[in-house]
């Protein structure tokens, strides 16, 4: 990382709508936002391995709520440096993101339970709490788009599907069990991946996003 963040001569790139170069700030965000993403997976990940771990240990169900606001500090991290040509977008998935929290935060408060009994045991909780997870896919259709990735395609389709099991309460125990392992597994590859992928794509072609931002200044004139 130190490497990452010395000196360099900046190199210019020509873009869609002109010539760019990167700064080290536009690299520092990348960084920030995979670190995040790191973060947001372990917590994740951890939390389902308690969740999954046999029988009812009431240590184990009490720490799941750090956790839970671990992965979702982290989450919001993640979308504050994300790079989306769409600015619009980037801002419905913070909203998601902060309706989220928002939920999340109340339920904990109002509640002497451990958070992750509240949502287990009252599903229609997922209208609140579920738009946390809607943000996160966000970020997984995000990465299926511009880089192929095979685990972020099946998360797209995986995390959707397994909230909507738990509110409509169609699919068996196991196999929820099962799909949450199977997310948890995913997002740690995702972000480990995502990782060791070189900065330069994941900051994109920053002319798109200036002729974008000249184009709303136009737009508001």
């Amino acid at each position: 990382m130190i490497q990452i963040l010395q000196y360099r001569e900046p190199i210019v790139y020509q873009g869609q709508f002109g010539d760019f170069t990167i700064t080290q700030s536009d690299r520092l965000g990348v960084i920030i936002y995979r670190s995040a993403l790191i973060i947001a997976a372990l917590s994740f990940a951890l939390g389902s391995v308690l969740v999954l771990w046999p029988g009812e240990n009431p240590t184990i169900i009490q720490a799941l709520t750090p956790l839970i606001s671990c992965f979702c500090l982290a989450l919001g991290v993640s979308l504050a440096t994300i790079h989306i040509y769409m600015a619009t977008l980037q801002r419905l998935l913070q909203l998601f993101w902060l309706i989220g929290a928002i939920s999340t935060v109340i339920l904990a408060i109002n509640s002497s339970d451990p958070l992750a009994l509240i949502i287990y045991n009252n599903p229609v909780t997922i209208f609140g709490v579920g738009f946390t997870f809607a943000a996160l896919t966000g970020i997984y259709f995000k990465e299926a788009f511009c880089f192929n990735r095979l685990e972020t395609k099946l998360l797209t389709a995986l995390v959707p599907f397994l909230l909507l099991s738990h509110l409509v309460g169609f699919l068996s125990i196991e196999m929820k069990e099962f799909l949450l392992g199977i997310w948890g597994l995913l997002f740690i590859i995702f972000a480990i991946r995502k990782a060791f992928q070189p900065i330069t794509p994941d900051i994109g072609d920053k002319s798109v996003f200036e002729y974008l931002h000249q184009q709303k200044k136009i737009g508001t004139n």
